[in-house]
């Protein structure tokens, strides 16, 4: 029965396309967040929705779509020089087999994302894909939330909608991605018209929100933890009160730490000790020997290259107070352990120069979105439009996961690259629209020719 309205519903957006076809722009999304074939048993996972609506997105916008207002940015042309550079790596990869593995959903991911800003041509497609991106994160959000109240949570316990620790329903991923989608949830609450701004949206927000901030705990990823904290201090930057909005956030967090399990609680104090927590203790073993093969591999080792690491290191556990209080050393040999942050997995796969094109597509991003706020709020009433929210937006929802990124090997997430699709898309519209307008405002008026005079 699951599987026939998955089928149903992916059947109906497919079918939707064929009078609109950036709708099955929209089914991608979901396909690509949610993965419906993996939830299903049977049928669906025979069928691949992914590759079809992948396929139709594509040959939709070449066959049947409009291309009026359509841009290349540059922002484009990196992505498609890393995806270049991936299948160079690839093709020499240290480790052929896995790397071939890993390649199978980046180049999807990648390709996709150079593709999605030439169809987000208008305000409502733009906030369409927005829409279907936080719905979809919501419906993996929402379940983990309601299994969190009932007490299903627990570090690496939490059961979501897929029975795997991979891709956005692994622990950290999800916290991290969860968060992400708050700012843009706000916004679609404010200026969205697909479902118009009222109680019923502002109350479905907010349970969202509830929602996205449950996650983190349910999963007990300390990565979660940080991402609000770093989310807490952007919205300083664009809420209106601000002195109220930080002794609200105060006295939330307050009351709420009688609530949270102890064993999150126990968790999360671990953030400070990385000396006595294992596993902190092995990503900074991987990190320096990551930095080592880098300098002996400066273009990089290919996709899963950290399976040739090796390296031993000490923990320090330290019990008793006072006089009887006793350190303990513990040596620990690890090997073929992953990155644990998406800089050194750059680093490690695609070397100095897969790094360097990865960091020069994010920079560019938060200047991007952050010339459009300034450019933006310089005019009348712009900081009410909602041009410069979704700006704000998508910057926040990019720093976010960029802080997440330090800690979790997520540098090729499709979600990453979705974001950064709408910030091209969103950056090509302001400019197609505004500076038009723009120029025509302060071109300088030529002198007009003088009347003939009147002949005698």
């Amino acid at each position: 029965m699951l599987d026939l309205f998955l089928l149903g519903f992916i059947g109906l957006l497919l079918a939707c396309g064929l009078k609109r076809p950036f709708i099955w722009v929209l089914a991608y999304i979901y396909i690509d967040i949610v993965a419906p074939q993996k939830i299903g048993w049977s049928i669906i996972q025979a069928i691949p929705v992914s590759l079809i609506a992948f396929l139709a997105a594509f040959a939709g916008w070449v066959l049947l779509d409009g291309k009026k207002g359509s841009r290349f940015t540059f922002r484009q042309g990196l992505m498609l020089a890393l995806l270049l550079y991936c299948g160079m790596t690839t093709l020499t990869a240290a480790f052929p087999d896995s790397a071939w593995d890993k390649w199978d959903w980046v180049w999807k991911a990648l390709l996709f994302a150079i593709f999605l800003p030439l169809t987000l041509r208008t305000k409502l497609r733009l906030e369409a894909a927005v829409l279907f991106i936080v719905l979809a994160v919501g419906t993996i959000a929402i379940n983990g939330g309601i299994k969190t109240i009932f007490g299903g949570g627990g570090y690496g316990t939490l059961s979501l909608l897929v029975d795997e620790n991979a891709g956005l329903y692994e622990g950290s991923i999800i916290s991290t991605v969860a968060i992400c989608i708050i700012p843009l949830a706000l916004w679609l609450a404010r200026h969205g018209t697909i479902f118009k701004p009222d109680w019923k949206v502002w109350g479905f927000t907010a349970g969202l929100i509830f929602a996205c901030l449950l996650i983190p705990v349910g999963t007990g990823a300390r990565t979660g933890l940080v991402c609000i904290a770093v989310l807490g201090v952007l919205l300083l930057r664009s809420v209106r009160y601000r002195f109220v909005y930080a002794g609200a956030a105060a006295l939330a967090m307050m009351a709420a730490i009688p609530f949270l399990p102890q064993s999150y609680l126990e968790r999360m104090g671990t953030i400070a000790g990385y000396e006595s927590d294992q596993s902190a203790s092995t990503r900074l073993a991987v990190w320096e020997w990551t930095i080592g093969y880098a300098k002996a591999n400066p273009l990089g080792g290919g996709f899963d290259a950290y399976r040739a690491n090796s390296f031993t290191y000490q923990t320090r556990t330290v019990s008793g107070e006072g006089a009887s209080r006793q350190v303990t050393y513990n040596t620990v040999t690890e090997e073929g352990r992953a990155y644990h942050s998406s800089y050194f997995e750059l680093l490690g796969e695609q070397g100095w120069i897969g790094l360097g094109l990865w960091l020069w597509l994010q920079a560019l991003g938060l200047w991007h979105m952050e010339r459009l706020r300034w450019r933006l709020g310089k005019l009348e009433g712009g900081k009410r439009s909602w041009q410069w929210g979704l700006a704000t937006a998508l910057q926040q929802a990019h720093i976010v996961f960029l802080v997440g990124a330090l800690f979790v090997g997520i540098a090729y997430q499709p979600f990453l690259f979705m974001l950064v699709g709408l910030q091209c898309g969103l950056w090509s519209y302001v400019r197609r629209t505004e500076e038009p307008a723009s120029r025509a405002k302060f071109k300088p008026c030529e002198p007009k020719p003088e009347a003939p005079a009147p002949a005698a």
